[in-house]
């Protein structure tokens, strides 16, 4: 059983929704990253979304698209973004870490060369947002092969056949989108998240993550009684953009907001 497997096992049992915050590795810079993984572990984090710097991050909004820029500027490349899963798994073997990113890096770094990395540095999975699942079976079968979980995204738009196409190529758990739109969009429909989940588990027995459209307590704790796990991204990258210059002010402020979004999610719960 994967490190996603048993901490989703773990939270059913105890009746609680993963939380699963997200933040730029590199952004503010290279030093910052590790120490801020471990904050949002002390926080309340179940798993841990760590972004993969690229240039043309085609599905995030103005937030993680400064991120990027951001990271790429200090030299932020994939082998920095392992090297900082290696030194969390220092202190922390229990957390698991999910990369988000893009093929371009991955096909650059090489994708045997990825795979057999990623499971050296202690990565449980990895979700390549521009990889069609019609594709995905050469770097999704490197990935199982070592106990890394490939996970994909479903859109509000996906249609009954690929939704059952992608429930089939993926492991670890599935995320669903929002809305129709970027990391960070607005206008969020709980009650039409809450069918389209229904449609979802229909297709597989898979958790279920939701995200691209949490921007508070509030809407996470919504969330929080229909999903399996609750993705924030944009919400704690803005806060590394206000605060990234200083770093304790940094590591307070991103810890003060995911222990308000675990409380509110939590408090739903009960």
């Amino acid at each position: 059983m994967s490190r996603l497997a048993e901490r989703f096992a773990e939270l059913r049992r105890a009746g609680r929704t993963a939380l699963v915050p997200y933040i730029t590795a590199g952004d503010p810079d290279k030093s910052a990253s590790v120490p801020l993984m471990h904050v949002l572990v002390k926080a309340g984090a179940d798993v841990l979304e760590l972004g993969v710097p690229f240039s043309d991050p085609m599905a995030d909004g103005p937030v993680i698209q400064r991120a990027c820029e951001r990271a790429l500027r200090h030299g932020t490349t994939l082998a920095d973004v392992l090297a900082m899963v290696r030194e969390f798994r220092h202190k922390d073997t229990r957390t698991p870490v999910v990369l988000m990113g893009y093929l371009n890096p991955v096909e650059a770094f090489g994708t045997e060369a990825f795979a057999a990395a990623t499971a050296e540095a202690g990565v449980d999975g990895v979700l390549t947002v521009d990889m069609p699942p019609e594709e995905a079976s050469p770097l999704a079968g490197l990935l199982r092969a070592r106990g890394i979980d490939p996970v994909f995204l479903l859109a509000p738009t996906t249609d009954a056949a690929r939704l059952q196409r992608i429930c089939e190529t993926a492991a670890g758990f599935v995320y669903y989108v929002t809305l129709k739109g970027v990391t960070g969009a607005a206008n969020l429909d709980v009650a039409e998240v809450r069918r389209r989940l229904e449609v979802v588990r229909r297709a597989t027995r898979l958790p279920v993550g939701v995200g691209f459209g949490v921007r508070d307590a509030r809407t996470a704790a919504q969330l929080a009684g229909v999903a399996d796990a609750v993705v924030v991204g944009s919400a704690i990258v803005d806060r590394v953009a206000q605060f990234g210059h200083r770093r304790a002010e940094l590591l307070t402020q991103v810890g003060a907001f995911v222990s308000e979004l675990r409380q509110a999610m939590d408090a739903a719960r009960v």
